[in-house]
């Protein structure tokens, strides 16, 4: 199948609307209304139904709509796997939620640079479902989340059991204060435990989805949050977060997905760098621990 079939596909469940998706493609609306004719007719269903409001999925459409992106995705990997860049004997595609890059993915690039250098990386940020999609339908070698979900084609391994803790910028506080404290989305497993741990703070004045970003807002205006451990360590050691002593603290594990698709070798490297990175994290944690005036803790 030609690719631009499905592009042309997506880009109308896009915008919902043939003109629009022409407008985006750069390519004329006839041209659009052809490939949609040439797609129906390879899969012998309609896929559309247009009227005066643009264009809605038939039935047909919404079962399609599950393997296109997966379609364009595969299309791209085989086409970076078949132009392997010039001195280097394989390319791995590595995703992970972007919570996750900074530091830690960050670091695993570091260390794939000098275990591997004449292995390339494709790297990119999404969302687990998504994530986890692109491993089993082929389109990503591993991914890197905190809630990943079976699927065939897919294997997930525990890489990092990481600690959420309560900081802020307060040296004296010894609780949360609901004016400055800044709740954050770490799932559905945080919020029920922060839930039981405060049942009276379940309605936060200040909601932020980013882990990274609630971070950057406290650290310039002030408060109080659930960050990871090993992210604010720095900061604690600087003076500039302080632990809440007696908070709770709440397990966040790390999963990396793999696919059943990808090359072994690729695969079992890509984990061994990881996995060096975490225990990198838990040595430095055991030394502060055993160092509390020289981690500032």
């Amino acid at each position: 199948m030609d690719t631009e079939l499905a592009r042309t596909f997506l880009e109308i469940v896009r915008t919902r609307s043939f003109v629009r998706a022409a407008e985006q493609l750069n390519v004329s609306q006839t041209t659009v209304s052809a490939r949609v004719r040439a797609l129906e007719d390879r899969l012998g269903r309609p896929l559309f139904i247009r009227n005066k409001n643009g264009a809605s999925l038939t039935p047909a459409g919404e079962q399609f709509l599950r393997y296109a992106p997966m379609f364009v995705q595969l299309w791209q990997r085989a086409r970076h796997q078949v132009a392997v860049p010039p001195g280097r004997r394989a390319v791995l595609t590595i995703g992970g939620e972007l919570s996750l890059w900074h530091p830690w993915l960050v670091e695993w690039l570091h260390w794939m640079r000098r275990a591997a250098p004449d292995v390339a990386l494709r790297v990119q940020v999404g969302l687990p479902e998504s994530l986890t999609n692109q491993v089993s339908g082929g389109a990503l070698d591993v991914a890197v989340m905190y809630a990943p979900q079976f699927r065939p084609g897919a294997r997930v391994e525990l890489l990092l059991e990481e600690k959420l803790v309560l900081v802020t910028t307060d040296a004296g506080a010894k609780a949360v204060e609901p004016d400055s404290y800044v709740y954050v989305d770490w799932g559905p497993d945080f919020a029920h435990h922060h839930e039981l741990s405060f049942p009276e703070d379940n309605n936060p004045g200040l909601f932020v989805g980013l882990g990274p970003l609630a971070l950057n807002y406290i650290l310039e205006a002030g408060g109080s949050g659930y960050f990871r451990q090993r992210v604010v360590t720095p900061h604690v050691a600087a003076g500039k977060l302080h632990l809440v002593a007696g908070a709770p603290s709440f397990f966040y594990p790390i999963y990396a997905v793999c696919s059943a698709q990808a090359d072994d070798e690729l695969v079992t490297l890509a984990l061994d760098g990881l996995r060096s990175i975490a225990a990198a994290g838990k040595a430095e944690k055991s030394h502060e621990a055993t160092n509390p005036d020289k981690a500032g803790l």
